[in-house]
């Protein structure tokens, strides 16, 4: 059901589209049709300088296609985009292979203006466009039984070539508690900006759950399984003391190698304070009540 959450930010808080796309970052989206912006209150102090094309696509994180930053630019064209779908199954009424097109087709795309925290300890403001992800898995139909959502990137060896290395565990992996997964706040965006995104920052459709750490927000998604099992996910598997299965935004909770208590501001400038982190990213009001009863020091 679209339009049941109302934003509180505005474009004057947006981090421009040009220092978003030049850093690290695990967003993107294929820019949809009929928007719907949702406006809302913020301070035009906010606004950031804008970077220059050349540092817009030059500079980000996808290892699927290496782990330099230059890397995803020069070889993140090869990924073929269209046609593309996306398997839905497990425990869903109606299990198969959606085309992205004909998901597009049943979708109300709204614009969203979201703040992004990454675990790295810098942040941003995005507006995304897209679609709730309730709505999709609604479409399959979510049977009972179901606790966890599971999410899986494209694993293309010949049109990425990262895979070769053993950074991760490949495909990428990612996964939401079904609560989580039918939160009004978590979508699947489609686009940003307005505008399609370039290969490297991970077109063409992908998950966006603000009050998480920005790796929570799967790139260029092939499948989602509905299951009663908590699903392997990328770096908790790699590292389960860095990067727990929540990765929820909580700035008491120190990431091993660094302090989470205060971000930088991507596009405020070389000398620009750091800010506060905000508990779930600024979202408490909204997702709190999610996690009553549990211990957030312990289920990070």
């Amino acid at each position: 059901m679209a339009h049941r959450w109302i934003n509180t930010l505005t474009h004057a808080d947006t981090t421009p589209r040009a220092a978003f796309l030049n850093r690290r970052q695990i967003m993107a989206g294929l820019a949809g049709s009929g928007l719907a912006m949702i406006a809302g209150r913020a301070g035009a102090e906010d606004a950031l300088e804008q970077n220059t094309w050349e540092e817009i696509t030059s500079y980000n994180n996808y290892y699927e296609f290496g782990t330099r930053k230059d890397d995803p630019a020069k070889y993140a064209h090869t990924l073929k985009t269209e046609p593309w779908s996306v398997t839905i199954d497990g425990l869903v009424d109606r299990p198969g292979e959606y085309d992205f097109q004909d998901i597009m087709s049943e979708m109300t795309i709204e614009e969203r203006i979201y703040r992004f925290r990454c675990v790295e300890a810098w942040s941003m403001v995005v507006p995304w466009n897209g679609f709730e992800l309730a709505d999709l898995l609604n479409m399959a139909g979510v049977q009972e039984g179901v606790k966890y959502v599971a999410f899986e990137t494209a694993l293309r060896p010949d049109e990425m070539p990262g895979v070769a290395y053993p950074v991760l565990d490949w495909p990428y992996r990612e996964g939401l508690r079904l609560d989580e997964a039918m939160h009004p706040l978590t979508i699947m965006a489609t686009g940003i900006y307005g505008r399609p995104i370039p290969n490297q920052n991970g077109a063409p459709l992908r998950l966006v759950v603000p009050w998480k750490y920005g790796f929570k927000s799967i790139k260029s998604i092939v499948r989602i399984t509905l299951t009663e099992e908590e699903p392997p996910t990328s770096w908790n598997m790699a590292n389960p003391r860095e990067y727990g299965f929540y990765s929820n935004v909580n700035p008491t909770v120190d990431h091993p190698r660094w302090s989470q208590a205060s971000e930088r501001r991507i596009g405020g400038g070389l000398f620009a304070k750091r800010q506060p982190t905000l508990m779930f990213n600024g979202y408490e009001e909204e997702v709190a009540g999610l996690y009553d009863g549990m211990d957030l020091r312990e289920y990070y």
